[in-house]
């Protein structure tokens, strides 16, 4: 791992609020060419969906993300890290906070989707433990209006 180029002195977890979505919503914009929306967001929030925000100590979101507890497994449904923050082990921060909160909830499994073309996030998923179990057929949106595979990945807790 490289050494940060704007490592915060201090960063903290605290939970998705509405007064805090426009900076989330400026984040997911700059790291996806396909981002969730507005409404994505707050229908996570309405159904109760774990959605915890690793901030910065002068408040800068680094990232975040969203997760759906089920029966005996957590689905990680969107983890993102801000673009300026990207490659600095952040992901892997939130991939620990994420076992220990399913853990938590007695969860066995987690399980995620992530894009066929994304083999960075591929990548830290697999050092994290994931692994392919299946693919989903034109499961996300794509450019031109196409659709792209996602990749099932998941991992025992």
């Amino acid at each position: 791992m490289s050494a940060p180029l704007h490592a915060p002195d201090e960063v903290r977890f605290e939970p998705l609020t509405l007064g805090r979505l426009d900076a989330l919503l400026d984040v997911e914009q700059q790291a996806y060419s396909h981002p969730w929306t507005r409404g994505n967001f707050t229908d996570a929030l309405a159904a109760g969906y774990e959605a915890p925000l690793l901030v910065a100590g002068d408040g800068e979101l680094i990232g975040y993300f969203v997760a759906m507890r089920g029966v005996d497994e957590v689905h990680l449904l969107n983890l993102t890290v801000a673009p300026v923050h990207q490659r600095q082990g952040w992901a892997r921060v939130l991939l620990d906070a994420l076992a220990l909160w399913a853990r938590g909830q007695r969860a066995q499994w987690l399980w995620l989707e992530v894009r066929v073309s994304n083999q960075r996030a591929r990548d830290v998923y697999l050092a994290h433990g994931f692994r392919v179990v299946g693919e989903r057929k034109r499961y996300y949106p794509a450019a031109d209006g196409g659709r792209e595979d996602a990749i099932v990945m998941s991992r025992p807790l």
